[in-house]
């Protein structure tokens, strides 16, 4: 059973990261279910969620046509199929038919993908293909949602007589009009409607002269509307026969909701994939939003975050147009307890929250902004201390609320549990709260527990180093200006750079140097070796990046001499084909011609020339038969490279034969040269007109 608390859910943020995702929600019952999402430790069900959300991200990353999911939810219809002659409304049926064809649509695009994405498939086993709901809701709606004339033979004749009587109504009406403007006893308006009636628009001087029903008049009672007498009962026959038509549809739907009734179990499904649907492409566009990805995830405790990010912190920071700044943070068994240190306002608590952030997300079932190298694990127990708080419920102080925050924790904590912990100790005073939290830190050692922990406590940062289990870890700074580098590096405590922030800030040296006096010398030497440490460490780190990028260089630079060489040995070997194809058809033009000044043209004896010709005849099958074996011969490549078997088979190279002056050969290209200068196993080769530096192990010897 996964246990948290809401102090820690509220410390690491949970409910923004909640906010920011139900802003992808479609319905009310995604919308639920992410007011209610927390953290879970049902391993196996976690494991199967996450990787479907994952597949559907895949759809979402790779372009593929995913039905847009435009639906409204059908929980009223559903309802209302499971009542006695009820009746679902024209805009029911119009939520029922979107749903059965955007599913219809689901269903094919997973036929389409069934073995690339099985999870997501397997959402769709109570669903399945089909177009009986369309058609029979096509059979009484039109395209537009509204019933059709034709839905009942009934409804067919009240329309038709609806559509006579209104012409023979507005050609009465017409003819009024045209009567009573003449006599000038019209508004300039001259007509309006009056409760869906078209009526005149009297000069109330003049109503008596109007014969009909009066509908009423302006605000000022200088106009008087005015119904036609001769179209007062075309117009009451009118509202009889809208009055059926209500009715007549009323039947229409009744029979169709009745039809509907033994589809009842699929709408249900409809009610249920679209909902699942909803909430994952939520998580999914939630994802895809902060570039989270699924990352490995282990049988046991144990966290490598490569490349990752606050959530929140980053988009607050893109808003800002600000760089974050990604970290690498490891928790292994053989290192499960881990101190942060260093300067205030270097990143340690939001070092200390993006590792609690995206535990609780991955555990709620999302995907999390870290490198897709990344481990992770599910942890039964997540719980955090962090900030200035207080209970003033129990009137505790900020140290008492701390104190009994830590009885809670030590009372729940074993191996299952990740506790973060933001400012260790304090609160009290600083010798004292420095040998409690000693304490609290060995107990939470004992119990097995997985943490990460701030402090500037000096015996934390020593215990720290004295575990096996445990290690230090600290944000690194500039050196010259202690502008923080946001970067965490793990191996080392950091300095609290207490009197250099001190001094930058314009304090004294003679204030600073008395401050000194009076503290232990042992504690000034520590921060001052801690302090060279984080500055050397920063040093080697600059020279590595230096020697890290020259090296890419050289790296770059053989390999492109090396193609060039390549490239050369190609081009040398197309000439020598050339030169060698050049003399044989110089040879055998020479021969031919030998035989044609041998040819006797002017002899008159038959079989002159025959010694000529089988002597021309046995040259010619001698040079086929060159040319038959040559084209036979098995081509091999200078640049080929030894396969294993090959290497094996070789014999010795003789490379403790190889001295100044020697002549050796390329294993890979076999291309010859003469040994210039060794140094240790590199040695300077001479080829042709290239002078290239070559390791001992890639030289064959050959000769003195």
């Amino acid at each position: 059973m996964f246990s948290t608390d809401q102090q820690t859910l509220h410390d690491l943020e949970f409910a923004a990261i909640k906010l920011w995702l139900e802003k992808f929600c479609i319905g009310p019952t995604a919308l639920k279910q992410v007011q209610t999402l927390q953290p879970r430790s049902q391993f196996q069900m976690l494991r199967q969620e996450l990787k479907r959300l994952d597949e559907l991200r895949q759809v979402r990353v790779h372009g593929e046509k995913f039905p847009l999911l435009e639906f409204e939810e059908l929980l009223q219809e559903i309802k209302l199929l499971g009542i006695l002659k009820a009746v679902i409304s024209l805009e029911g049926f119009r939520r029922i038919y979107q749903a059965s064809e955007l599913v219809n649509s689901i269903v094919l695009f997973f036929e389409n993908s069934l073995f690339k994405y099985p999870l997501l498939n397997e959402l769709i086993g109570d669903v399945y293909y089909t177009k009986e709901i369309t058609n029979e809701i096509d059979q009484v709606f039109d395209r537009n949602g509204q019933i059709k004339d034709d839905a009942s033979a009934e409804l067919a004749e009240i329309r038709a007589r609806i559509r006579v009587l209104r012409n023979q109504i507005n050609k009465n009406f017409d003819k009024e009009l045209r009567r009573y403007n003449k006599d000038k006893v019209l508004a300039e308006t001259l007509e309006t409607f009056v409760n869906e009636r078209r009526v005149l628009t009297v000069l109330s001087t003049f109503k008596r002269k109007v014969p009909g029903n009066i509908h009423g008049s302006s605000k000022t009672g200088s106009l008087t509307f005015i119904e036609p007498l001769v179209n007062v009962p075309l117009n009451n026959e009118l509202e009889f026969l809208f009055d059926d038509e209500r009715k007549e549809i009323h039947r229409i739907l009744q029979a169709l909701t009745g039809l509907m009734v033994q589809y009842k179990p699929l709408i249900e499904a409809y009610q249920i994939l679209l909902t699942r649907i909803d909430f994952l492409n939520a998580k999914c566009k939630l994802a895809l939003e902060m570039e989270a990805v699924l990352p490995a995830i282990g049988q046991h405790p144990a966290m490598q975050l490569k490349a990752a990010y606050h959530p929140l912190l980053r988009r607050a920071n893109q808003l800002a147009s600000k760089p974050t700044f990604a970290q690498e943070i490891s928790l292994q068994q053989q290192a499960r307890m881990l101190v942060i240190s260093g300067p205030n306002a270097g990143g340690k608590s939001i070092t200390l929250k993006t590792v609690g952030l995206l535990q609780l997300m991955l555990q709620a079932g999302l995907l999390v902004p870290v490198a897709p190298d990344s481990q992770m694990c599910f942890f039964k127990q997540i719980y955090s201390d962090i900030g200035d708080n207080q209970s003033i419920e129990n009137e505790l102080s900020t140290y008492s609320y701390r104190l009994q925050r830590m009885k809670y924790f030590l009372g729940r904590a074993n191996g299952q549990t990740l506790l973060l912990l933001d400012e260790f100790g304090t609160g009290s005073d600083p010798e004292l709260g420095a040998a409690l939290a000693e304490v609290f830190f060995e107990q939470m050692y004992a119990l097995k527990s997985f943490a990460v922990i701030t402090t500037h406590y000096s015996n934390i940062k020593l215990k720290a180093d004295e575990l096996p289990q445990a290690r230090n870890g600290c944000m690194l700074f500039n050196e010259k200006d202690l502008s923080p580098l946001y970067r965490f590096a793990l191996g080392q405590p950091g300095s609290s750079f207490t009197f250099e922030v001190a001094q930058l800030n314009g304090i004294s040296k003679q204030l600073i140097e008395e401050a000194k006096q009076r503290l232990n010398q042992q504690k000034v030497r520590l921060d001052k070796l801690l302090s060279g440490l984080q500055k050397e460490r920063n040093t080697l780190l600059a020279q590595n990046k230096r020697l890290e990028e020259a090296a890419k260089a050289a790296e770059r630079s053989t390999s492109l001499h090396e193609q060039e060489i390549q490239k050369l040995q190609h081009k040398q070997s197309q000439v020598a084909q050339v030169q060698e194809t050049s003399q044989r058809q110089l040879q055998a033009g020479k021969k031919m011609l030998a035989f044609i000044e041998r040819f006797n043209a002017t002899s008159r004896k038959k079989d002159v020339n025959t010694a000529l010709f089988q002597e021309l005849t046995q040259y010619l099958r001698l040079e086929k038969s060159k040319q038959t074996i040559k084209k036979k011969a098995p081509l091999t490549s200078p640049t080929q490279k030894p396969t294993k078997k090959e290497v094996q088979r070789a014999e010795k190279y003789e490379q403790e034969k190889i001295k100044i002056g020697s002549k050796v050969q390329l294993i890979q290209t076999n291309r010859i040269g003469l040994v210039e200068e060794i140094k240790g196993k590199q040695l300077s080769v001479i080829f042709g007109q290239a002078r290239i530096k070559v390791s001992l192990d890639k030289l064959r010897y050959l000769s003195d």
